[in-house]
């Protein structure tokens, strides 16, 4: 069932699994907000069992690009495009968020990005390979996040 985040009201709704349920929902809010205010897109998650493809899509750039694989367990996903922009997302329930952003465009930007609930230690597969620079949020706190740029095709 999709959910369309509410950034006004933050809710734990399709997060209730994660240990850091609270923080991982001001995330996906301050996601929300972003793509709200930026491109007026409503930025709506289903359960990851309910999009296995964007979880699937997110897994290999991950494996491909880096060998990384994340430990936890993926909550919610969800594809998008806009503004020339193709976006997949997947939150897990650590509490960590991973986007992967691709230009429709050849020879445009490609990226993954990984962005930390407050309060989220740095998981394991990530800590060694990346820094990560903090962000404030009225949603969501202090957001941690780092990037790597995409060298492979899709």
């Amino acid at each position: 069932m999709p959910y369309v985040v509410d950034f006004k009201k933050v809710s734990t709704v399709g997060l209730e699994s994660s240990p850091v349920a609270d923080a991982l929902a001001g995330l996906r809010a301050n996601e929300g907000r972003y793509y709200h205010n930026k491109y007026g897109h409503a930025f709506t998650v289903r359960p990851a069992t309910e999009v296995p493809e964007v979880v699937d899509r997110v897994t290999r750039i991950l494996k491909d690009e880096r060998d990384i694989v994340i430990g936890s367990r993926p909550l919610e996903a969800t594809a998008f495009e806009v503004d020339g922009l193709r976006m997949d997302y997947v939150f897990y329930e650590s509490g960590l968020a991973v986007n992967v952003m691709y230009s429709i465009e050849d020879g445009g930007k490609r990226a993954v990005g990984f962005k930390l609930s407050e309060g989220v230690e740095i998981p394991e597969e990530l800590a060694s390979r990346f820094k990560f620079a903090r962000q404030k949020s009225k949603l969501a706190g202090v957001i941690r996040g780092s990037y790597f740029v995409i060298k492979g095709e899709d």
